[in-house]
């Protein structure tokens, strides 16, 4: 009912063939594979990693990947690749969404039904001005994925963690009251969201209720956790960079109430991928800590997967 994943971006010195067979060996069914450019110069924590090229994506690889698949009875949940679309760069800007559009067609050739990315933000606008680009510049977009009927699920992250990122953060899909905004603004279905609650639980925001409330346009799932640290909150206020009063951690580990989140999703009856993303600095050591980090969310999300 569920297919349960993990992110691929938190094995990012292995191969593709090497993280569908750790996928296999640990009991997983799906991952979603990260398909940044190349050459990206982007060194941000989790960004610029390549398991599928589709640059180089023709016939070959294509059989390739898809023998892969099949040897391991994995498949792909999604193609991920999250660059900010809305730069203020606008040349950097035009490059990720054209990528983003490539990564669509890419989906497309090889039966992949969700590409996963950002909207993106001009970090030193407000949200009317970023609304604003975001329906100059979307709309072909989601013209691409309509046409190759590809779902594109955005992560409500708001890309705001620290000084580099401050004071707006670089990626505009961060509450239900925008949500509601993009979605007027480009009602296409093919538009949708990738669910993670905890960026609502480090934001003050019920990661729940919006389950029920966009149960149409869960395209994809992340399972990520967060823990706000109270004692740190109250010394420094909401105002301060998020970093410095929570931390992302794996599911189980921090304050998302999984048990209704798991009732909220199959009360919705969401039938997709549910993919664990590691971005917890305590299991950052070492490759075997990476791995256990994966299998340890693993084992604590299995109680409510059956």
């Amino acid at each position: 009912m569920l297919q349960l994943g993990f992110v691929s971006a938190i094995l990012a010195d292995k191969t593709f063939e090497e993280v569908i067979a750790f996928a296999a060996q640990n009991g997983f069914s799906c991952v979603e594979i990260m398909c940044w450019p190349k050459d990206n110069s982007d060194a941000r924590r989790y960004a610029g990693i390549t398991h599928l090229d589709v640059d180089s994506l023709d016939d070959a690889a294509i059989e390739h990947i898809h023998a892969t698949l099949k040897k391991h009875g994995v498949s792909i949940s999604g193609l991920g690749y999250y660059p900010n679309p809305l730069d203020a760069d606008e040349e950097r800007a035009a490059y990720f969404r054209a990528h983003i559009q490539k990564v669509i067609k890419a989906a497309a050739r090889l039966g992949v039904p969700v590409v996963n990315t950002f909207i993106g933000r001009d970090q030193h606008k407000n949200i009317a001005d970023n609304l604003q680009k975001y329906a100059q510049h979307w709309p072909a977009i989601v013209k691409t994925a309509e046409e190759h009927n590809i779902k594109i699920g955005i992560e409500n992250c708001p890309m705001f963690f620290s000084n580099d990122e401050w004071p707006g953060g670089k990626n505009l899909a961060i509450s239900p009251a925008i949500w509601d905004r993009m979605f007027e603004i480009i009602p296409s279905r093919a538009l949708g969201l990738n669910y993670d609650p905890s960026h609502l639980v480090w934001q003050m925001m019920d990661p729940i209720a919006p389950i029920y409330q966009y149960k149409d346009r869960l395209h994809h799932i992340h399972l990520k956790d967060a823990k706000v640290y109270k004692d740190k909150l109250d010394r420094v206020g909401i105002m301060a960079n998020p970093l410095e009063y929570h931390s992302p951690k794996l599911p189980g580990l921090g304050d998302v109430d999984w048990r209704k989140f798991f009732a909220a999703i199959t009360d919705v009856r969401y039938r997709g991928p549910v993919v664990i993303e590691v971005e917890d600095k305590a299991y950052e050591g070492s490759e075997a800590d990476v791995e256990t980090a994966i299998l340890t969310a693993r084992n604590y999300l299995k109680q409510f997967l059956g």
